[in-house]
């Protein structure tokens, strides 16, 4: 294996430096490419084989200090830029000594999204295949907030990260050294948006908390070529990916503009792959970079285009994703689904009517004190991603939890789960945050499996008013004995900033401006039910 560091010039005279991997000798290989904003060493190593792994199968690695990082010349502007470098990368690559001709790139999150941007004109400035992993188009629904609110903790964690790079690229140490010990410490949680006024204010994530994540104006959504939508595509997302939600847009666009992507969801976070993805990844671009170009006919059997790994017992499906579900789940309560964790129930029934009687439903009240913010566990959001026990959450009388009976025989959970409710609050401004988990049989443990977070605007008038809560999809399987459980919350500190129930105080950490929010429930007529992946919308 050789290895060599290269550097390409971009339209506009900026220069890139590139790190290239490939077999010895004098043959020629396609290219896979990866461009990424946090040293081309790194080469995204904590997901991914090395690149001399994938040179040893019969590749060209070359990884690319996107502008303004590492190495490259230019100034780092964030996505921004992406497009127009994306094309001119292709384009050099694709001329490289030693190289066949062809062109595949994969990355995840950052470099997931620098494979589907592009300003190119013809077909030769797209790769020939392509695996995003992690991302989205969208930088408000797929990066930076959900239901409303920002993503706290994840959000300030990277933008710091950025920051703290930018500050190693300037030779500041002291700035580097002051962004890594808060981070390190915790501290960035409270003090991390002064960090980035002080050292990246006009980084991406300063720049997105400064934006209204209720409404869409103001924000950006990037927009993939039709012809890379097209090409073949390898879509990577997890449960507990925060991404997740701009895979399974990627991959609804490519099948409208006429692609046939693949897409494959694991019990994944965004760091955590439980031993990584490549195997596959390789049999993708073998397929689709390495036929013989006399007859184009791909090596293998054609595996299945969709295939997810089910929460609960790991087993590897492949549901139908556009089938609709006629489940649902009715709340009902006495009052005390708040106090005892036992009482409030999920009634099972059919999405398009509730029980027959209204016996048991009535208005449940809960009341925030943000002295004690419920803490965000696990999920998609956390710093702690994945599935976590919650029953000392659970347990907390500032949280309503609703359980089904033991089920008599199993259950499989597979859509984006959707909570519409009536809610009446005395603040200007409330969050829902909820959470589905399964109750063992034994009663001993409450897994957790999904999560979700609205910010709502209240107009104080006293009445209830529709709400719905989207969770992160899932595909789950419940075993008899088990239950079935929503809990209800207001706050998930510090994946979403504290509301303070003041207009004029900004979510993020509890201030001694930060108001007790009393919320009612209005239960008749509140239900859980499931929507298609297929499904516009998801976000």
């Amino acid at each position: 294996m050789a290895q060599e560091d290269l550097r390409l010039l971009c339209r506009d005279g900026v220069s890139l430096a590139a790190r290239r991997w490939r077999p010895r000798g004098s043959g020629f290989w396609p290219v896979l490419l990866m461009r990424q904003p946090y040293g081309r060493a790194i080469a995204s190593t904590v997901t991914y084989a090395h690149p001399a792994w994938y040179a040893a199968q019969g590749y060209q690695v070359v990884v690319v200090d996107v502008r303004g990082r590492g190495e490259s010349g230019g100034h780092f502007r964030g996505f921004a830029q992406e497009a127009s470098d994306g094309a001119d990368c292709v384009r050099w690559a694709r001329h490289l000594d030693h190289a066949n001709g062809r062109v595949g790139t994969y990355g995840f999150s950052y470099q997931g999204l620098t494979q589907v941007l592009s300003d190119g004109s013809v077909p030769q400035d797209f790769p020939d295949a392509l695996a995003p992993a992690h991302c989205g188009l969208d930088e408000r629904c797929h990066w930076a907030s959900e239901g409303g609110a920002h993503w706290w903790a994840l959000g300030l964690g990277w933008a710091l990260q950025l920051a703290a790079q930018g500050c190693a690229r300037r030779s500041d140490g002291e700035g580097w050294l002051e962004i890594r010990r808060s981070l390190e410490t915790g501290t960035f949680l409270q003090e991390g948006v002064n960090l980035l006024e002080r050292h990246d204010p006009l980084g991406m994530g300063l720049t997105w908390l400064g934006r209204e994540p209720a409404i869409s104006a103001g924000w950006t959504c990037h927009q993939a070529p039709l012809e890379l939508l097209r090409r073949p595509m390898l879509l990577i997302g997890g449960w507990y990916d925060p991404h997740l939600r701009g895979v399974l847009d990627l991959w609804r666009r490519s099948q409208a503009a006429g692609g046939d992507p693949w897409l494959r969801i694991g019990a994944w976070s965004h760091l955590n792959w439980h031993g990584g993805l490549d195997a596959l990844q390789l049999a993708f671009f073998d397929r689709h970079l390495k036929a013989s170009e006399v007859s184009m006919s791909p090596p293998g059997p054609l595996p299945p285009p969709l295939l997810l790994e089910r929460l609960g017992d790991g087993a590897w499906r492949s549901p139908d994703p556009a089938a609709p579900s006629a489940d649902a789940w009715w709340l009902r309560s006495q009052g005390l689904a708040a106090v005892r964790v036992d009482e409030g129930q999920l009634i099972p029934g059919v999405s398009t009517e509730g029980p027959a009687d209204g016996a048991g439903a009535c208005t449940l009240t809960l009341v925030h004190d943000p002295w004690r913010p419920l803490p965000g566990r696990g999920g998609h959001l956390g710093l702690d991603a994945g599935p976590v026990d919650r029953a000392d959450l659970d347990a907390r009388s500032d949280v309503a939890c609703f359980s089904t009976p033991p089920l008599a025989e199993p259950l499989e959970l597979f859509g984006q789960p959707e909570l519409c409710i009536d809610v009446a609050a005395d603040q200007a401004s409330y969050d829902l945050c909820g959470a589905l988990s399964v109750v063992a049989a034994d009663g001993m443990g409450v897994r957790q499996w999904s999560t979700g977070v609205l910010r709502c605007r209240n107009n104080l008038s006293g009445l209830p008013q529709p709400r719905i809560l989207l969770f992160q999809p899932v595909l789950l399987a419940l075993r008899p004995g088990e239950r079935l459980r929503l809990s209800l919350g207001a706050s998930s500190w510090p994946q979403i900033g504290v509301n303070s129930g003041d207009p004029d105080v900004a979510p993020g950490p509890v201030t001694h401006r930060h108001r007790v929010i009393t919320l009612q429930f209005r239960l008749p007529g509140a239900r859980l039910r499931l929507r298609s992946l297929a499904s516009e919308g998801l976000d």
